[in-house]
């Protein structure tokens, strides 16, 4: 009976025994990168909880002598936001109603299409595929303005169902790429075994495919969710007054230059912004890494 040395199945490796001049350095390097883009969240989070007076006397790193959850509150419920001071609230619930809509359409319509364009090739597929592409390194602002005209002239523009359009048209690129990649990663024997069984297009999707894409699919939400819930430019462009997200209202109450410009308010609005991205990451982080690496390798 032969003994497994100590750390052999251990996926990681054995722990190193001494530290070197190389992991000193990696670690240096990381805590650095740590700090450098947590410094910032910081001073946010404690001049939310400060007063106004507390900020005035600079001291941006100290914490909050007089905690208080008053600029919160009032970021959430009352900030003005130009004319309106209703605060983030009917931001986040139009961000909410804009990333419920965009995201399904967006991955159904990229599912399919990554799908047909690995197993079911016609002639001049290749074409669209790198058409497809190409659109993922369009600049957004290029194209904004015809898009302004096709949409205003059958009645789309400024409504929550023009909004959901555009996402779902800049969403497709990048997540028909990332499924055909999944997709033409899979062994084809599934795919020739769903068409012995007599399986045409839509049986072998989703009785085969569907199953199957799991992985990818939880990266292809994670992407669409932080990136529509991140979105400014189209959110100010497309969405209307009635559909303005977050992010713009976020925009509207920094911007704003009557009375007193309350930093306090600012950073606690900056962020419940950022709180929906964030959360998301922190809950599905590790999904998402194994989703990548699951369409990485081909079978």
């Amino acid at each position: 009976m032969t003994t497994m040395t100590m750390g052999a199945g251990d996926p990681r490796g054995p722990k190193p025994k001494r530290m070197t001049a190389s992991r000193i350095g990696v670690y240096a390097f990381l805590i650095i990168s740590a700090l450098f883009f947590l410094t910032p969240l910081w001073v946010m989070l404690v001049t939310s909880f400060k007063t106004m007076d507390e900020v005035r006397q600079g001291f941006l790193f100290n914490w909050p002598a007089n905690f208080t959850f008053d600029p919160w509150i009032k970021a959430w419920d009352t900030a003005c936001t130009g004319r309106y001071c209703d605060g983030l609230k009917p931001g986040f619930w139009n961000s909410v109603k804009i990333t419920l809509l965009s995201v399904p359409v967006s991955i159904v319509v990229a599912m399919i299409n990554g799908y047909a364009l690995s197993f079911w090739r016609y002639k001049g597929s290749e074409l669209l595929f790198s058409v497809l592409v190409f659109g993922a390194f369009v600049p957004y602002q290029v194209v904004i303005y015809p898009l302004i005209i096709g949409m205003s002239k059958v009645g789309l523009f400024a409504t929550l169902p023009g909004i959901v359009i555009v996402h779902t048209i800049f969403g497709m690129p990048i997540l028909t790429l990332l499924y055909r990649n999944y997709f033409a990663a899979l062994p084809s024997e599934l795919f020739k075994a769903g068409r012995v069984d007599g399986a045409g297009f839509w049986g072998i999707f989703f009785r085969i495919m569907l199953p199957m894409s799991v992985p990818v699919s939880i990266v292809a939400v994670i992407l669409q969710t932080t990136g529509i819930w991140n979105d400014f430019l189209f959110g100010l462009v497309f969405a209307g007054r009635e559909n303005m997200p977050m992010t713009v209202q976020l925009n509207n109450i920094v911007q704003t230059t009557t009375g007193i410009r309350e930093y306090n308010v600012n950073m606690a609005a900056t962020i419940l912004t950022a709180a929906v991205p964030l959360v998301v990451y922190f809950v599905s982080g590790k999904w998402f890494v194994r989703g990548i690496a699951a369409g990485a390798v081909k079978g």
